[in-house]
This record gives structure tokens, sequence and C-alpha cells, in this order.
């Protein structure tokens, strides 16, 4: 199982620095096959069963327990069946012969199934999430404390990070100037020059 992070970098590594996929699967000594699924999914896809779960010893008697459970969706949920109360009915009234563990595993995967949703991911262009931080950084051999801006723009799944002097009243507002110069593919020059006051003085705060 390969993880969240070797996706990102195998995925930046061809898409962002425009690496071919033969290279990168023999750097990060992955099959090429691999390669192209992991360009394929943002993440590591979950695992899927491919058929239900086989229950022969219940099988006769799960059209009896779905219509309970079924019916339950329209009582309070004060008065809805418990897992032993479904067993006691259906040895009653159904002349189950099981145990109740069986009975109670499937009801517990049932009622978790009918709970769970999907909520489609999707971005619209132009869509980003911004957040701000500090590292330290090494300038011209001079390590400084730098403050930064990290940019994701999860339709392209690409991403943009500026760093900073200092931080200062200013430094709020920056985040719709380096969008401006991510869109002009400029923010390099930028950084330059951010990286450049803060090597002459990591305490100087940028003019303007």
């Amino acid at each position: 199982m390969y993880t969240v992070e070797l996706y990102a970098r195998v995925r930046r590594a061809v898409q962002v620095d425009g690496r071919s996929q033969r290279e990168v699967a023999r750097e990060f000594g992955l099959a090429r096959k691999t390669v192209r699924k992991m360009l394929a999914y943002p993440a590591p896809p979950g695992y899927q069963r491919l058929k239900p779960v086989r229950r022969p010893m219940l099988g006769p008697w799960q059209g009896a327990i779905d219509a309970i459970l079924e019916e339950d969706k329209s009582r309070p949920a004060r008065q809805r069946h418990t897992a032993k109360r479904i067993f006691e009915r259906l040895r009653g009234e159904h002349g189950y012969t099981g145990g109740y563990t069986i009975v109670k595993d499937y009801v517990r995967q049932s009622k978790i199934s009918a709970r769970e949703m999907f909520v489609p991911l999707c971005h619209a262009p132009g869509e980003a999430q911004a957040d701000f931080g500090e590292a330290l950084v090494v300038v011209a051999g001079v390590e400084c404390k730098a403050h930064y801006l990290a940019v994701d723009l999860p339709h392209s799944d690409d991403c943009f990070v500026a760093a900073f002097p200092a931080r200062h009243g200013s430094f709020s507002r920056r985040p719709r100037a380096g969008l401006c110069l991510l869109r002009r593919r400029s923010h390099v020059h930028s950084l330059r020059q951010h990286q450049a006051g803060c090597s002459a003085d990591p305490g100087r705060r940028p003019s303007g």
C-alpha cells in the first residue's frame, strides 16, 4: 500500500516538474503502470470489495431482517428493533435456528451502510485554499526565519508558495498579490527579491 505522501511526490514530479513517467518510475522504484495509476488518483484509492460477504447460514433469513430494518426507518428511534429483538423475532416467527452473533453482525453492517453518505469532491476552476506559516531557510549561506504563504489550487492540483522576510501589517494583504503573480507566472522573480532582502537584513521590513 503506497502512502499519500508518495502519491503527491510522484504526481508533482510528473505534472508540475514536467518529468517523464519512465524517469519518475526509475527514481522511486515503481513500475510505470503504478505511476500511471498514481496520476489517475490524487490519493490512494480505498479497498473495494468486489462481491458481497457470503453468509450461507443466514441467507434464507436475510430478507426478513431487511424487511424489519426497512420498517424501522419510519419508526421513532427508541421504538426501532435492536439486534437482539430481531434475533428473537427470527426464531419465534421465521424458524431461525442459527446463532445470535451472525445476526448481530449483519444488522450492524446494514445500519452502517444505511447511514453511509458520499459527497462528490469537486472544485471549480479558480478556487484556492491558502495558509500562512513560518520556516527556517538558508539564503546565501545565512539561516533566517521566513514567513510564507502557501496556496493550493485543488482543480488543477497545483500549488504556489511565496516567502517573505518579515511579517508586518501589510503581510495579510499579500495573498491577493501572490495570486496575481501566480497568474502571470512571475512568482519566481518576486520570491528572489524577497530572499535577497532576507539575506541582506533578516529583520528589515520591505518597503511599500
